[in-house]
This record gives C-alpha cells, sequence and structure tokens, in this order.
C-alpha cells in the first residue's frame, strides 16, 4: 500500500501550534508521510483562527489555495474558526471534515482509518523551543474577545501527563519548554473548585514540579493575567531554577475607563504594583504585554493614558494591536466606534514606543552575562548566530552552526534596534575577522528583519 501524504497548515496562537504537531504526530504514527513542496498531499489540514476578521479571511484563503495545489485532496478543518462560524467554511473546496469541537478528533481518525493516538507531543517541528499546551478554555467576558465562546469553559490537562510530555522533550533534544494555554493562569481551577477533599494543583504548583526535572532546560511561561500574580505565584517564581525570568501580563489598555469597558478585571495601579513585586525578586525580568488600540470610545486622553502606564511598565516588547470588532461580542456594537485613520495613527505611536522601551531594556544587558538559546544563523554576517536569552531579549553573538539548538553565554557589548549584541572572548583569536565584524555589526545596512 503506497504512503499517504498530508499536508497540514495553522493560523494563530501558541496552542493552535500545540494541537497541530499533536495531529501530525498522530497522522505520522499510523502511515501518513508529510508531502514534498512538488508533491500532491492526499490529506490536508488546516488549523484556524478567528480572533480578527483578518483571520477568518486568511484561513478561507488558505483552503482555497491548498485545493489548487492539491487537486483531489479532502481538507480537515479546526480550530477556533471551524468552531465559530463552519457553515462558512463547509462548501470551500476540497473541505470534507469540519471538527467543531477537537472532542471529535478521534471520529475523525476512526474514519479515516487511524485508531493509534498519542498521549501528547514528542517533537516541535521548525522550532527550537517546544510549546506544551497545559489547558484549555476560558471563562472572562471581555467585551472584545470572541476566544471564550469558541473554546469555553475550563480543562486543564493532569500534572503527570505534563511532567511526561515535557520529560520527553528534554529527552529529545528541546531545551526550552513553553508552557501554553487559553488562559494559562487558570490552570488547575477546574479540578479542584467546588471538590472537596481534592488539595489544589495550580500553576505554581505546576512550576515547582516541573522544576524538579533535572537537566540543562528552561521553560517560560506564554501569558499571564495580572490578577493571578499573587504571593505564590511570586515567591515560586523567584525560586524555580529552571523557570525564565520574562512575563507576559496583557495589558491591554492604560486607561482606567477603558479598562472598565472592557470588562478587564484589574486597575492600572494594581497591574504595575504586581510588575514591581516581582522586580524586586527577580533579577532584571523582562515583561512583554498586548495592548488594543482604537477600542470604541477610546479619547487622545486615554490612548496617552497608555503611553505612560507602557513608560511606566518599562515592557521590552508589546504586542500593538488595532481594536478589531468581532461579531457576537458586545464591543463591536459599542456605538462610538474609533475612525480606523486614528487607530492606524496610534498603532504607529506605540510601536515606535515599543522600539524605545526594547531598546531601553536591551541596554540594561550590556556588560551582563547572558545564555543565549541559539536559534538560526545571521543570514547577512557569516560567523555569527542569533538566539534568546532567558529574558526573551534577541541576541546576535559569533558562533557556529553546530551551535544551534544549544544554549552558549555571551557577554552583552553594545545594542541596535532589534537586538543585543553580545561576544564570546573565550572563542575569537585575536586577529579574528569575527571581531571585526562584531565591530562593524551596529553599521550594518541590511540588518536581520525576521522576529524572534
Amino acid at each position: 500500500m503506497p504512503d499517504r501524504t498530508c499536508r497540514l497548515v495553522t493560523l494563530g496562537c501558541k496552542v493552535n501550534q500545540y494541537e497541530t504537531q499533536l495531529v501530525k504526530e498522530t497522522l505520522l504514527q499510523n502511515g501518513f508521510r508529510e508531502a514534498e513542496d512538488d508533491e500532491v498531499a492526499d490529506l490536508c489540514v488546516v488549523n484556524t483562527c478567528t480572533v480578527t476578521g483578518e483571520a477568518d479571511s486568511k484561513g478561507r484563503q488558505l483552503i482555497r489555495q491548498l485545493a489548487r495545489r492539491n487537486p483531489g485532496t479532502r481538507t480537515i478543518v479546526m480550530g477556533c474558526y471551524a468552531t465559530r462560524d463552519p457553515a462558512a467554511l463547509r462548501d470551500l473546496p476540497g473541505v470534507f471534515e469540519i471538527v467543531r469541537d477537537k472532542r471529535e478528533l478521534p471520529d475523525v481518525f476512526d474514519r479515516l482509518g487511524i485508531v493509534d493516538l498519542p498521549a501528547g507531543i514528542s517533537q516541535f517541528d521548525g522550532r527550537r523551543r517546544a510549546y506544551v499546551k497545559v489547558q484549555d478554555g476560558c471563562i472572562l467576558n471581555c467585551t472584545y474577545c470572541i476566544i471564550p465562546s469558541v473554546r469555553p469553559g475550563l480543562q486543564s490537562r493532569s500534572p503527570q501527563d505534563i511532567e511526561d510530555e515535557v520529560r520527553r522533550l528534554i529527552d529529545n533534544g528541546y531545551r526550552e519548554i513553553v508552557l501554553s494555554g487559553i488562559h494559562v493562569g487558570h490552570y488547575g481551577v477546574d479540578t479542584t473548585r467546588g471538590k472537596s477533599g481534592l488539595p489544589p494543583f495550580r500553576l505554581w504548583h505546576l512550576f515547582e514540579r516541573l522544576d524538579r526535572i533535572p537537566g540543562d532546560w528552561r521553560m517560560r511561561l506564554s501569558s499571564i493575567e495580572a490578577v493571578e500574580v499573587n504571593d505564590e505565584f511570586i515567591h515560586t517564581a523567584a525560586n524555580c531554577e529552571h523557570l525564565c525570568p520574562q512575563f507576559h501580563p496583557a495589558l491591554q489598555s492604560g486607561s482606567e475607563t477603558v479598562l472598565r469597558r472592557m470588562r478587564r478585571r484589574y486597575s492600572v495601579t494594581r497591574f504595575l504594583s504586581r510588575l514591581e513585586q516581582l522586580r524586586e525578586v527577580l533579577d532584571n525580568p523582562a515583561f512583554t504585554t498586548d495592548v488594543i488600540v482604537g477600542f470604541p470610545g477610546e479619547t487622545d486622553a486615554e490612548f496617552e493614558e497608555t503611553l505612560d502606564v507602557c513608560r511606566q511598565a518599562r515592557f521590552m516588547k508589546i504586542h500593538v494591536f488595532p481594536f478589531s470588532a468581532r461579531k457576537g461580542t458586545p464591543a463591536a456594537g459599542f456605538s462610538d466606534q474609533v475612525h480606523p485613520d486614528v487607530r492606524k495613527e496610534r498603532v504607529h505611536i506605540l510601536t515606535e514606543l515599543e522600539r524605545d522601551l526594547a531598546e531601553e531594556f536591551y541596554q540594561s544587558l550590556v556588560g551582563t552575562d547572558v545564555e543565549v538559546l541559539v536559534e538560526r544563523e545571521v543570514a547577512d554576517l557569516p560567523g555569527w548566530l542569533r538566539g534568546t536569552d532567558r529574558r526573551y531579549a534577541p541576541v546576535e553573538l559569533p558562533g557556529s552552526r553546530d551551535e544551534i539548538g544549544r544554549f552558549v553565554t555571551a557577554r552583552g557589548t553594545s545594542i541596535r534596534r532589534t537586538s543585543l549584541l553580545a561576544d564570546r572572548p573565550d572563542r575569537l583569536p585575536a586577529d579574528s575577522n569575527l571581531s571585526n565584524a562584531g565591530a562593524n555589526r551596529g553599521l550594518a545596512a541590511s540588518a536581520v528583519k525576521a522576529g524572534f
């Protein structure tokens, strides 16, 4: 029987990427192989996102492209868009299964003759770090967000399953594990809430359990809500050897009035206080965040408040999103929508501030030792590598290709707008071309443009 071929495409978040990897390993374990670039795939899988209207559009476009490039293929569509609006996808070319609920996947696989299902992933193809999904679902009611309606409820994985998966990934050479979920800070809430006799097991308990896994590896938290950074979280973060000192609390807005219209659960004062508490117990932690600009009714003064809070928070990176009205959310019906041109201008202003803040944070690493997970070669400078340190700062440093996927230690020497430059004196002979290249690195006309 000839090999059956498959092709998988993912849109959206880390959780989607994890779920696609799990589907891929299921297919490969059951006689499929990935199609070559010039080969027609028997089966295509599209994992969709619906966080914005643009994401919906990209999903439909991808499905049509796959049908054109793989004539006769059968396409499985899964993910949040498939859950929210299956009717919009049903008649697209090649679509033969729409998975509205991931719990339906075993039945879909069974119809394909697939009965051997892995308990978790063992690889994370195409990446130097591996995402591990620890929970699913969100029960909040933010006025702008569609996700709680397509991933409702809370579903936490067992600590044992997570530990087994993390150990397997470390054994297979992954040096960084990113704990991911739809609302990671609610990990464990569903397993203990209202269940008498069960000891609580929350996110910080998971940190402690995973931290006991020996080896040269590190774990990173994908995101956290500021209100979930409590005393137990802070104490554990300060005492976990493998946990990276970088956290992603989503600010969304620095205006108290906008936060209330968003139905966020914190005040600006409380948000900033949690960051300062982490700074008190950790060595120069990095904070990244999400901000929505142009939320309905956002005035110039409210936007200025957001800029001011971002400066106070000293974020290393800000993911800036113009408000996108999602049908089915309260904010989509708010009457005082901000003009698209104003939203665009505010994105530009906040992006410029983000670059300045990033540069300030990189400067704080100059003269310090950094542990870098090497991820790739620098395309425009032979003998140089690019990776990320424990604080998620992008670092460029001299080295050799065989160090990709490994940790190396270097010392920050200077910065440019997109990265920290680092040196490794123990690796460089006195007359090395790399030394000259490093001196000129900041003047390079064609800087690396890819993000980390």
